[in-house]
């Protein structure tokens, strides 16, 4: 349903109710810096289930970069839209919901002030989503929509201070 394999979920949710352990998971990416000048700046192959992809960004060109691939912030954005777009799906899926359609709009206010070493002030002002729906009732998306934001590991690395941890190997 919804191009979501409801299934996987459930059998999913069932193991990790028999074994909470199972629910920990962890990911990574790792790339590398290209010194070559005009090439994309950061390249990194991420593997996922079924393959690979090979991604390049760059700073915009306002900060450094040469405007060949996408920002930093841009994968960033898509991957909190694409983040939020899957939970609402799934969401929606597990509660036997048939969606029609759904955009979602990934957007964000910045101060590039502190970046550039000019200020103390906050880099992020704010972050949106706009998601458009169909397929069921306002009520019902409503619903949805809130158990999305709720549940959304996106949505919490944006609104909930996480540990961070830096270390520097050379």
């Amino acid at each position: 349903m919804n191009n979501v394999n409801v299934q996987e979920i459930e059998r999913f949710v069932s193991t990790i109710q028999e074994d909470p352990a199972q629910a920990k998971k962890t990911k990574g990416v790792t790339g590398s810096w290209v010194f070559e000048q005009g090439k994309p700046q950061f390249v990194s192959t991420v593997e996922y289930a079924k393959g690979k992809v090979v991604l390049n960004a760059e700073l915009p060109p306002f900060a450094g970069g040469w405007g060949t691939s996408p920002d930093p912030i841009q994968y960033c954005l898509y991957g909190l839209a694409a983040c939020f777009a899957a939970t609402f799906v799934a969401t929606a899926a597990s509660k036997g919901v048939q969606l029609t359609g759904l955009e979602v709009t990934a957007e964000n206010w910045m101060d590039l002030r502190k970046q550039m070493g000019l200020t103390d002030e906050n880099i992020i002002e704010k972050v949106k989503f706009t998601v458009q729906a169909e397929g069921a009732s306002r009520d019902e998306l409503e619903k949805i929509l809130a158990l999305t934001e709720e549940r959304c590991p996106g949505v919490e690395c944006v609104t909930r201070t996480i540990p961070l941890e830096v270390e520097l190997r050379t």
